[in-house]
């Protein structure tokens, strides 16, 4: 089963963990996820699958939206509750006014330490493997984006907000942030991710309804594939382009990826324009080609090379 999977992560279970009960219940092994969620957060997870999975980085790379709590008191060494306490802070009064003025330093564009609990690798190792062994390691400063930060409820000791913001930002450190702005220690103590690129939590299903009606819950790389503009060729075209021959193509841009489809709709991959013509980038599917289009090429495309 070649497609796209918008699971309901659910608490509890490690993005790892989700993706190993879908190898379960498709029989399959060739499986992915798109950004991992924490074991403490829940939401909308994509995970592709097959053929689907050459095109996890296009996802991976879009916006993400979250509603977060962060409890004011205390930090933790990984930095939500599960973690054990480092440190504590007497809890301060806000105005709405203060919230405001601290969120306002976090929107746009900025840098962000990686915090040690991730899956990221220093020297080759993993951050939370070093820090379930006491070690901590040097982190350097990487660029990130909030679109959007926004109060939804304050209760004295939780702030709980939506953010919209860029991939690798870390919804735990932000919480540490904002709490050290506000002037206290602060620790995540609850994460939804409401969206993840194109793939939103109203159309999320959890496991059990995939087990239920896994081709009901399939869907397919259209719409990961939408940003890039589409070109239709012939079957010979498409076929020729598969196997890496750069196929000349009127009215496209340098630079550019696209969607090469044959006339009838089938998806051949996507190539990239390079000085007139289309490359073969990430091919998923080569066209039968029937006699006659051996000795034909394209009236609109032109030539092939």
């Amino acid at each position: 089963m070649d497609g796209i999977f918008n699971v309901l992560k659910p608490p509890g279970m490690t993005s790892h963990d989700v993706v190993g009960a879908l190898r379960k219940i498709l029989n399959m092994k060739k499986i992915g996820h798109a950004g991992t969620l924490d074991p403490l957060a829940a939401g909308v997870l994509p995970v592709f699958t097959g053929m689907a999975t050459r095109f996890l980085e296009y996802a991976s790379h879009e916006e993400k939206t979250y509603r977060a709590e962060l409890t004011f008191g205390f930090q933790t060494d990984t930095g939500d509750t599960e973690g054990k306490v480092v440190a504590e802070s007497p809890i301060l009064t806000l105005t709405d006014e203060e919230i405001e003025a601290a969120l306002e330093q976090f929107r746009g564009d900025g840098t962000q330490i990686p915090p040690m609990y991730s899956a990221i690798s220093v020297g080759g190792k993993k951050l939370y493997k070093l820090a379930r062994q006491g070690i901590e390691v040097e982190r350097k400063p990487r660029p990130i984006h909030i679109a959007r930060l926004e109060k939804v409820d304050y209760t004295g000791d939780t702030l709980v907000f939506d953010v919209t913001c860029s991939k690798g930002t870390f919804i735990r450190t932000l919480c540490e942030d904002i709490a050290d702005r506000l002037g206290m220690k602060g620790t995540m103590s609850f994460l939804l991710r409401r969206q993840a690129g194109v793939f939103t939590l109203e159309e999320a299903h959890t496991l059990e309804e995939i087990q239920a009606d896994p081709e009901g819950c399939c869907l397919g790389v259209d719409s990961v594939l939408a940003q890039f503009p589409e070109v239709r060729v012939n079957a010979l075209q498409g076929r020729r382009i598969a196997q890496g021959v750069a196929t000349t193509m009127p009215h496209i841009t340098d630079g550019l990826l696209y969607q090469v489809r044959t006339r009838d709709g089938l998806l051949v991959g996507l190539a990239k324009a390079v000085d007139g013509r289309l490359r073969a980038h990430k091919i998923i599917h080569i066209p039968e080609v029937e006699d006659r289009e051996n000795h034909e090429t394209d009236h609109i495309t032109g030539r092939t090379e």
